[in-house]
């Protein structure tokens, strides 16, 4: 602050004696070295008010505040403007006054001072130029970069860049699909082809970078360019869309790397919000699982519909607390309560529901990590399974009207327990709904970019670490989604729910990984292969080559939302379904990690165990009626 004062006001001391200069210069040039005496008193006379008038006008049009090193036209507009006012008030004074200077000599003072004020100021951005000009010949780590897009985010990056030598950025050309800008020099560059050069013009410009500025671009158009780029072997930024532009007025800062959305190429989901608003507005809202990826973005989206209050259950406190931070500081006015509890525990879930009665219920608390729960599938069937049994029972007694389950593709013929274990909390889900007045539906979707072990972040901290980038299959293939994405979208299919039914989401087309893995360490400028390897572990237990979202028997129908499409019921009867997860609990209590695989296999029919021929007959042979005969044992003891 104190540099700044001290910078203004060595250059209202330069005004002030340029002012001074200029008008001596022009009693000089009219009368030359023979300056009549009382008009040098009378010069003596105006010259506080004169100077004054300027250095006040100045002020007004903020020419101790800009930045004169990066200065343009519209600055040399604004140091014109405000002389030629000053200048015009001064010759208007002087024909008011009965003695009065010649009208030649403020007419050329004005014309030396505006010459004199904008020749200072325009010379720090020349010495800056220099400077530029004169790194880009010393420096040889400067980038090479190639803009894509020569409209007005172009051209307004290419200045931000040229501003700020610091970057280490210089820009070689453009390109643009508008056939009349082809070879047109932009401020001093030129636009060397289109999009379908790229290639051939990143080697023979030999190009370090390529920044993607068209922030008006479709997330599809834009996946498509970056496809481009990525064969490239460049390293490949962006901008942002318009509307994040919009808050931030500086160009280079918000070129960023390529994200989880630039890469699907999606265009944004769009909501019907009358229909949400319709059942989350006014109701009292429970997430559980708030603190976890999907929870908390469901609560970010829930707010904007204004429930009377909401509430995040969640039992690791370290997210829940960061969530309700973050919430609070956004959303001051906000009814919020966060709980720390497991949904395990049913006695501590029903004084939840009973104190707090919420409306609508999200229920996302589950163990979703596929390898970890092939080593504890107790711990699966206890949090997924039971944690879903006992929330969905407390809905049912305590007259929630909407309870939401977040399903996973996994669930569909299940090759692991993690998957097994949610087909399980479907069927929960479609029997229960058979009894009970709550609406209980489930929404299915496949692996989330973005979310806790997520396969992108994985990829790039491998690639920062120098590889290799581990795949676990060359033909693996995931349906994706954003974690905003997903949240919405199981908004909206709750606003469509009647009961009963799972709703499935359409994730678009499958992305084979081992590509991905490519494309993303392309478009951090490097070779795949070649600078980066690509490592492929194997498959890891329980893991599938591909997923699937529907079951054989659901069949398909579709609803007014284009990416939602709903399965039909299945059929199942809730004692008996309860019977199962029992004896299933007991297995998890009392048996092997292999005899609780071959409980759910019964369970669920259309779980698949590719490791079931590895096990022993001693394992074969412990059945169901020796684990129940332990129980009892071990129980009579205590």
């Amino acid at each position: 602050m104190r540099l700044q004062r001290v910078r203004k006001l060595i250059l209202a001391l330069c005004d002030i004696f340029v002012i001074n200069l200029s008008f001596i210069l022009a009693l000089v040039f009219r009368f030359g070295f023979n300056v009549p005496g009382e008009l040098i008193e009378l010069y003596k006379m105006f010259v506080i008010p004169i100077t004054l008038i300027y250095v006040l006008f100045f002020k007004l049009f903020n020419l101790y505040n800009s930045l004169w090193s990066y200065a343009g036209i519209d600055e040399v507009i604004t140091i014109a403007t405000a002389n030629v006012l000053c200048n015009l008030i001064i010759l208007g004074i002087n024909i008011i006054l009965p003695d009065y200077l010649p009208y030649s000599v403020i007419i050329f003072s004005g014309i030396l001072i505006t010459m004199f004020t904008m020749a200072f100021r325009l010379a720090f951005r020349f010495y800056r130029q220099f400077t530029i000009l004169k790194n880009k010949v010393d420096k040889v780590d400067f980038k090479r970069v190639l803009i894509v897009g020569a409209g007005y985010a172009g051209i307004n990056l290419l200045k931000d860049i040229e501003r700020n030598p610091h970057y280490c950025y210089q820009p070689i050309g453009f390109i643009d699909d508008n056939p009349f800008k082809k070879n047109k020099l932009i401020s001093g560059i030129k636009v060397l082809g289109c999009s379908d050069d790229i290639k051939a013009i990143t080697d023979m410009y030999e190009i370090d970078l390529i920044i993607l500025a068209i922030p008006s671009l479709g997330e599809e158009l834009r996946g498509k360019l970056l496809k481009i780029c990525s064969e490239t072997g460049c390293e490949v930024k962006t901008m942002p869309g318009v509307w994040e532009l919009l808050k931030d007025r500086s160009y280079i800062n918000q070129v960023r790397g390529i994200n989880l959305k630039d890469i699907l190429g999606r265009e944004p989901v769009k909501l019907d919000n009358e229909g949400i608003e319709e059942y989350i507005t006014n109701q009292r809202v429970m997430v559980t699982g708030g603190g976890g990826s999907i929870g908390s973005e469901l609560c970010r989206q829930i707010i904007s519909f204004k429930p009377r209050e909401l509430i995040i259950l969640d039992i690791y406190e370290n997210n829940a607390y960061n969530l309700q931070n973050e919430l609070l500081r956004k959303h001051p006015g906000l009814n919020l309560t966060v709980l720390i509890a497991s949904v395990r525990d049913r006695k501590r879930l029903e004084k939840i529901f009973e104190e707090y009665r919420p409306s609508v219920v999200f229920h996302a608390a589950a163990h979703k990590h596929v390898p970890l729960m092939e080593t504890s599938p107790g711990e699966a069937i206890k949090n997924n399974v039971m944690g879903t049994l006992n929330t969905a029972e407390c809905a049912d007694k305590y007259g929630v009207n909407r309870f939401v389950l977040i399903s996973t593709d996994k669930a569909v013929n299940p090759t692991n327990v993690m998957g097994a274990s949610k087909r399980i909390c479907e069927m929960i889900i479609q029997s229960i709904n058979t009894k009970s007045r709550t609406e209980f539906v489930a929404v299915r979707f496949g692996n989330v970019l973005g979310s806790n072990g997520s396969v992108i972040p994985l990829f790039e901290n491998q690639i920062q670490e120098g590889g290799p980038v581990t795949v676990t299959h060359k033909d693996i293939t995931r349906y994706f989604m954003l974690i905003p994405e997903a949240a919405q979208l199981v908004l909206q299919a709750g606003a469509y729910a009647k009961g009963g039914e799972i709703f499935v989401l359409d994730m678009g087309s499958p992305v084979r990984i081992y590509d991905m893995a490519e494309d993303i360490i392309r478009l951090s400028g490097y070779e795949p292969h070649k600078d980066i390897k690509i490592q492929v572990t194997g498959l890891r237990p329980g893991e599938k080559l591909y997923e699937e979202l529907l079951m054989d028997e659901e069949g398909l129908k579709n609803t007014d939302h284009e990416k939602i499409f709903i399965g039909k019921p299945g059929e199942f009867d809730f004692h008996e379904v309860k019977r199962q997860i029992n004896e299933l609990l007991d297995v998890v209590a009392f048996g092997t990690k292999e005899q609780i695989k071959d409980k759910v296999a019964e369970v669920v029919p259309t779980y698949y165990r590719e490791d079931r021929d590895n096990y022993s007959a001693v394992e074969e042979n412990y059945s169901l009626k020796e684990i129940t005969d332990k129980k009892s044992y071990l129980l009579n003891r205590m």
